[in-house]
């Protein structure tokens, strides 16, 4: 698969965010043509500046939501990863009306402009991210692409990021179904490694970053809450193999690790690892979000249908994973 991207023109929306900025780099190093276009909502100069001297590289400041820009984009391009979307709990609990737009609209855009291309004979794969949040609190314990996805009251803001991936599961697919266009779904279980910022609720990169400056822990909730966590790295080598392989077109993939760990033993795990005395502490999701929060108690993924589909062995642990996230979060190794 080294070469498979070779002189390939590759559209990455979101650019800019934890994820994008690593798949830039994973396909400039398999000699593809990287176009990143970000409108810099929640991701960060920062995390693509050392690519923007590379040759190979173009940077789109704009949103996905600009349908002549997306035209534009579309018309110079063989392959198009879509990560431009919303992020982070704590983002979706406060601005549930940004959430619904920023990650309905622009997959439709994206979607309808490939269709067109599609229709007059260039065919341009798509890859579409979505979420685990998308089963919302269906109560299996583990969850399967297949299975029923349950959502909570419309009263309950955190739903809006599910339904609305969902929705872009649904676009995705019926284009698929409609015209064959090759579309992949990934539905991403907390993906987690260096760069990503805890500012918007994520818990890995939140506790690293209390814990090496010596502070307490925030954990929400008893803690028991059970989640897996995979290397954004693993992940990036799925969807890429993913892309490659005709047999994906028109379905939908979890995509992550499937290791449980509560949140507190993820806590317990970061202040051993970090060498530091930093206490743990509960807070209310009340405190933390809003009086209607409602939180998912356990989260983890059936990765059959992944596995045989493609050569699928993340090479990360989770003490390999928190490791990583600790050295980049230090000036020095620890």
């Amino acid at each position: 698969m080294l070469n498979s991207f070779l002189g390939k023109r590759v559209l990455i929306t979101g650019g800019a965010g934890f994820i994008g900025s690593h798949l830039a780099e994973y396909l400039l190093q398999r000699g593809a043509q990287v176009t990143l276009v970000d409108d810099l909502s929640t991701g960060s100069m920062d995390n693509i500046t050392h690519l923007l001297s590379r040759q190979g590289v173009r940077w789109v400041p704009g949103s996905v939501s600009d349908r002549r820009l997306v035209a534009e984009l579309v018309s110079q391009t063989d392959l198009v990863f879509h990560l431009a979307a919303a992020v982070g709990v704590a983002l979706i609990a406060k601005q549930p009306i940004q959430t619904i737009e920023r990650n309905v609209e622009p997959t439709q855009f994206l979607l309808a402009e490939l269709a067109r291309h599609h229709q007059l004979g260039r065919t341009i794969p798509v890859f579409i991210a979505s979420t685990s949040e998308v089963y919302g609190k269906n109560p299996k314990p583990f969850w399967c692409e297949e299975d029923d996805l349950v959502y909570g009251s419309t009263s309950k803001a955190r739903w809006s990021y599910g339904v609305s991936k969902a929705i872009d599961e649904f676009l995705a697919l019926g284009h698929f179904r409609a015209s064959r266009l090759p579309a992949v779904v990934g539905r991403f279980f907390n993906v987690v490694g260096p760069r990503q910022t805890g500012a918007y609720g994520m818990v890995l990169p939140r506790f690293v970053q209390a814990a090496v400056r010596g502070e307490p822990l925030l954990v929400h909730d008893d803690g028991q809450q059970i989640r897996c966590f995979s290397h954004v790295a693993d992940v990036i080598d799925a969807i890429c193999q993913l892309m490659l392989t005709e047999s994906a077109a028109g379905r939908v993939f979890n995509v992550g690790a499937d290791r449980p760990v509560s949140i507190l033993e993820l806590a317990q795990m970061v202040v051993s690892r970090t060498g530091n005395k930093s206490a743990i502490q509960f807070q209310t999701y009340q405190a933390a979000y809003d009086d209607d929060f409602e939180d998912i108690r356990r989260r983890v993924p059936d990765l059959s249908r992944l596995k045989s589909v493609i050569r699928y062995t993340p090479k990360f642990d989770l003490e390999d994973i928190i490791d990583d996230v600790v050295r980049w979060s230090l000036p020095v190794s620890f």
